[in-house]
């Protein structure tokens, strides 16, 4: 009986079938993309890591809160979450505030 390939499985065979390129690609490839993609970047680059503190990189209209936040403010202590194209904030007068990583720099 064939034994399905996951995450962890890719050494028992050589090559794994990349159904988004349509190509037979070498099973050690395909673990180092998996492994290299939780990487966080913010819009300049820079890795991101929970608990660090980022900068607007242009002024915001809240969805909800009635108010703008100005580039240049700082927001502390952020969460990465499942999609690496947001992170969980908490700013001094909006709670839970979700912000795409294309709008801050790291600090």
């Amino acid at each position: 009986m064939p034994q399905q390939l996951g995450p962890g499985n890719f050494s028992r065979c050589p090559y794994v079938y990349d159904e988004a390129t349509g190509e037979w690609r070498p099973a050690s490839e395909i673990a180092a993309e998996v492994a290299a993609g939780a990487v966080v970047r913010d819009a300049a680059g820079n890795p991101l890591a929970d608990g660090d503190q980022v900068v607007l990189v242009k002024d915001l209209k809240v969805k909800g809160a009635g108010q703008t936040l100005k580039q240049g403010t700082v927001i502390r202590s952020i969460r990465l979450t499942d999609n690496p194209e947001e992170l969980d904030c908490r700013h001094d007068t909006i709670k839970g505030l979700v912000l795409r990583t294309e709008f801050v720099r790291k600090r």
